[in-house]
């Protein structure tokens, strides 16, 4: 039986740009848990909104949890970008779920329970992408056991068809955890930054993604411009 074209693409989620999907193995696919690792500044939030736009495009339905921005910070950012989702939130397509807890004085009892009232929220809506940009936050006060349990419900969620990118800090997590929580997720994208001549551009390290269309690529570089968005940068240039 011949899969339809248009069904084969809506089993992966497509970054909008040809460039990071030919290194991504044509996309990320449907059901994973994606973790994307990197410091300040490396370009994790901005490739999480890549990942909507394409996403939207696919007419995936979205939930994007934020730390940083409020829903009209996001928007404008991504306008900014020329990722204009504007039209996918009015149609409501796509939600966002702004996360501040400045000026809000939480007890470290709280704040471990907040990865299980994530997990709630995540299992009574109806969008089946997830992002969490960024987990560091929610995990401030929460040992490794309660990390972990938290994968694993991610994980659990995944095996129903959700497909679920959580991006985080490594300095704010101990070695051993870490490396539990890469074993833990189905993709591992990891971001850094390295200086190109006179400026610094992202790279994106490939580190796995299982059930890949095609084989993937280890290294793409970028950079953001304003007006313009993410433009990758040939290797070529990035090893100057």
């Amino acid at each position: 039986m011949e899969i339809n074209e248009d069904e084969d693409k809506k089993r992966i989620i497509s970054s909008g740009n040809e460039e990071i999907d030919k290194k991504l193995g044509e996309g990320i696919p449907i059901g994973s848990l994606v973790l994307i690792e990197g410091e300040n500044d490396t370009g994790k939030s901005v490739l999480c909104q890549q990942m909507v736009y394409g996403g939207l495009n696919q007419l995936h339905r979205i939930a994007y949890y934020s730390t940083e921005n409020t829903i009209k910070s996001m928007l404008a950012q991504m306008e900014s970008l020329s990722l204009d989702i504007s039209d996918f939130y009015s149609w409501g397509y796509v939600r966002i779920f702004p996360v501040h807890l400045e000026g809000v004085e939480w007890t470290a009892d709280q704040m471990k329970g907040t990865l299980h009232l994530v997990t709630n929220h995540i299992k009574c809506m109806k969008e089946k992408v997830i992002i969490i940009d960024s987990l560091t936050m929610f995990t401030t006060y929460s040992d490794e056991d309660n990390i972990l349990e938290f994968l694993t419900s991610l994980k659990n969620l995944c095996d129903k068809g959700y497909t679920i990118f959580i991006t985080l800090h490594q300095h704010a997590f101990k070695e051993d955890t870490l490396v539990r929580i890469r074993s833990a997720c189905d993709c591992h994208l990891f971001l850094r930054k390295e200086q190109l001549t006179d400026r610094y551009v992202s790279v994106m390290e490939v580190s796995k993604i299982r059930g890949a269309k095609k084989s993937t690529g280890n290294i793409v570089s970028f950079e953001v411009q304003p007006g313009f968005g993410l433009k990758i940068i040939p290797i070529s240039q990035a090893k100057v």
